[in-house]
């Protein structure tokens, strides 16, 4: 009883919660190593209309927060603010990578998209991920 009262209380502090953006790409990867996720990586700059399109849109729906809270670590890079690994291209934007705990990237796309688009992402990255692990043993 206390496991399914605990599991409804998590969800719902899921729903309405907002996603925590770092940008430290080291402690990302030590956050998905200790909690099992992979990472998604939003590259963005200052003036990109489009990033905050996508912010205002795509990122606020509730479903897509409650996958991102509950699979991912997230992490923002603003490519005006900080210094981005250069094994993620930083042009044009806005970008997302999905990466394993260990830096590979599982999928990578371009550009604004929307709920749907970007949820059927989340899926491809999880197959990738699952693929990379079958082809490891």
């Amino acid at each position: 009883m206390k496991t399914i009262l605990l599991s409804i209380l998590f969800t719902l502090s899921l729903f309405g919660a907002d996603i925590d953006w770092p940008s430290d790409y080291k402690a990302a990867l030590q956050e998905a190593k200790q909690e099992h996720k992979l990472v998604y990586i939003f590259i963005t700059s200052d003036s990109c209309r489009w990033c905050r399109k996508f912010e205002a849109t795509t990122l606020q729906d509730e479903g897509i927060k409650k996958r991102l809270l509950q699979e991912f670590v997230t992490i923002h890079m603003s490519r005006d603010q900080v210094k981005i690994p250069e094994q993620f291209k930083t042009a044009p934007v806005p970008r997302h990578y999905f990466v394993d705990a260990d830096g590979k990237i599982l999928y990578s796309s371009l550009g604004h998209r929307c709920i749907e688009i970007f949820d059927s992402f989340m899926d491809n990255a999880h197959q990738a991920d699952e693929k990379n692990k079958t082809k490891e043993k």
